[in-house]
């Protein structure tokens, strides 16, 4: 694992580079979770390990800056501007800038997905696949599963609406695409796999997201894992669906970008 500093927006951005043996030639910009608000480098370096040693991709952790000292955009803008950074230092990065995805959990896994219209919005960099885990999807949720898993199940309602709150400076924020991206256009939007929990509040909308780009003719699918609760990828070895779900995310991405 290699540390660099990159230019961001509003100043560097700390990455990490994740690189297994006998590496594609292939990379995951990955933004860990953690409500826009909390998370870092360190929390997500399990996953990024795992996701490399499965994948065989070259995997790339991205430190954003974190409300609420940076509110939207400004964790989107600082996504974009990594993931341009990877694929303008593809040849030094020894990866194929054809073959980027972005990827994340949660908080993370929306900015995935703002990352990937803004691609599309700006003309570049391409985006070729999505890899969201438990995501943040829409910021106004009325789906069932929002309500049924509200409370008991470790990310709550009330969690949410604070997370919210410190993300989103003024409530019409809510609405825009970039941080409500189920209410995007999302023609010409890059492939997706899409992990669900059964037990998150979280799982309905981001299904919704999955279900939206399949109808478009866009190869997205999602997997929802029996009796799990939003955080239990964070446990593959405790939890056997958090080690299949690694294995799952790491053959859709040697699928997708190999």
């Amino acid at each position: 694992m290699v540390v660099r500093a990159i230019p961001g927006p509003g100043g560097p951005l700390t990455v990490r580079i994740y690189r297994p043996r006998d590496a594609l030639r292939a990379a995951l910009v990955y933004f860990h979770g953690g409500g826009w608000v909390v998370g870092s480098l360190d929390s997500a370096d399990g996953t990024c390990r795992a996701l490399t040693n499965r994948s065989r991709c070259v995997v790339i952790s991205i430190g954003y800056r974190l409300a609420p000292e940076t509110k939207f955009p400004g964790p989107v803008e600082d996504a974009y501007a990594a993931t341009r950074w990877v694929a303008d230092n593809a040849a030094d990065l020894r990866i194929d800038p054809t073959r980027v995805a972005v990827g994340g959990a949660s908080a993370g896994g929306n900015l995935a997905a703002a990352v990937a219209l803004l691609a599309r919005e700006r003309g570049g960099p391409k985006i070729a696949f999505q890899l969201l885990t438990v995501p943040v999807t829409e910021l106004r949720s009325t789906a069932r599963s929002t309500d049924e898993f509200a409370e008991g199940y470790g990310l709550t309602r009330a969690d949410m609406e604070w997370y919210g709150s410190h993300y989103i400076a003024s409530d019409a924020e809510r609405d825009h695409p970039y941080a409500s991206v189920l209410r995007a256009d999302l023609h010409g939007m890059p492939p997706a796999f899409v992990i669900t929990a059964e037990c998150d509040p979280l799982r309905d909308d981001g299904e919704a997201y999955a279900e939206r780009l399949s109808k478009l003719g866009i190869a997205a699918r999602y997997k929802r894992y029996p009796g799990m609760f939003h955080g239990f990828m964070s446990f593959p070895g405790v939890l056997p669906e958090a080690a299949e779900a690694f294995d799952d995310a790491g053959a859709a991405m040697r699928e997708a970008l190999g």
